[in-house]
């Protein structure tokens, strides 16, 4: 059995031997190409794709399962799949993106940093801040990573309430949303966790964001094709929302000069909520669990839907 990988991560043919000897890894050094005659039963790419990755996914190869390196497929030409099993290493971030969301409510409610002093305050044992507990917390989405926002938001005594494409039950203290609407209108805080589809597109627009809580605090760690950013610029600038937290947007990356830079309602971050010493182990994890499913012909984990985008 071969695998194709266009990847160049440290050791990967030696680990790959570990998880499934015998397994023979060819590494395609993406200067040179793809070598004719090439044959490969599975490929380790990228969800944004190679420059040759038509040619690794041409009907000649052979390719009957590809698996993408992270989570998000939006980036991927899903129309190249075909017949072939696509899946991804869904669920390696969620811990690590979860905590930032936390990191954010929690800035957010007791206003840091800029609630530190560098010099005697006007006032000393007063301050208006928040608290998290009895405020709502509304998902978009409840994958790994709005079920692991959840748990958190949970254990703050937080209410929960999440919108899901298809309603089926939640666990314990997460109540489902009718729909959009209804969730920005009682939400105190809004987390934007669902997959970049066609159907997310601009979920929040101006006719949404104008119906939302007065005060509401957005935080997307999605994608930021899901918020029309022209329209979160003037709920931010009514006070409708007032504040968002961003770690993705759109265009990434953002151009120098733009207002997310500097508007004073937004805290931008590079898209880095998943960051975690142990992220790279977290998504090889997933890969390694899946190929040692592929090579005893198991049902993959971390499928994806190319007709669903995800």
């Amino acid at each position: 059995m071969r695998l194709l990988t266009d990847l160049r991560l440290p050791d990967l043919p030696a680990r790959i031997e570990a998880v499934a000897p015998g397994i023979e890894v060819v590494q395609i050094d993406n200067e040179v190409g793809v070598p004719a005659g090439l044959r490969g039963d599975a490929l380790f790419t990228t969800g944004i794709p190679g420059p040759h990755l038509e040619a690794l996914l041409a009907p000649g190869v052979g390719v009957r399962w590809i698996h993408l390196y992270g989570t998000g497929v939006d980036g991927f030409p899903l129309q190249l799949v075909g017949d072939r099993e696509l899946t991804c290493s869904r669920g390696s971030t969620a811990t690590a993106i979860a905590e930032w969301v936390l990191a954010m409510l929690l800035a957010d409610a007791k206003q840091l940093p800029s609630s530190w002093v560098d010099a005697p305050p006007a006032h000393w044992y007063f301050a208006s801040l928040d608290a998290l507990a009895g405020k709502r917390l509304g998902l978009v989405g409840f994958g790994a990573i709005g079920t692991a926002v959840a748990r958190r938001a949970l254990a703050f005594e937080m209410s929960v309430s999440a919108l899901v494409r298809t309603p089926r039950a939640l666990p314990a203290g997460v109540e489902c949303a009718a729909d959009v609407e209804s969730l920005l209108a009682d939400s105190d805080f809004l987390v934007l966790a669902a997959p970049a589809t066609a159907a997310t597109w601009h979920l929040l627009d101006r006719g949404r964001l104008a119906r939302a809580k007065s005060g509401l605090r957005l935080i997307n760690v999605a994608r930021g094709s899901l918020v029309d950013h022209d329209a979160l610029r003037w709920a931010l600038d009514q006070g409708i929302v007032a504040h968002a937290y961003l770690d993705t947007a759109e265009p990434e990356p953002v151009p120098a000069g733009h207002w997310l830079y500097t508007h004073p309602g937004v805290s931008l971050s590079p898209h880095i909520s998943w960051c975690e010493p142990a992220a790279l182990e977290r998504v090889l994890a997933l890969f390694f669990a899946n190929l040692e499913r592929f090579v005893r012909d198991q049902p993959l984990a971390g499928r994806v839907d190319p007709d669903a985008g995800y």
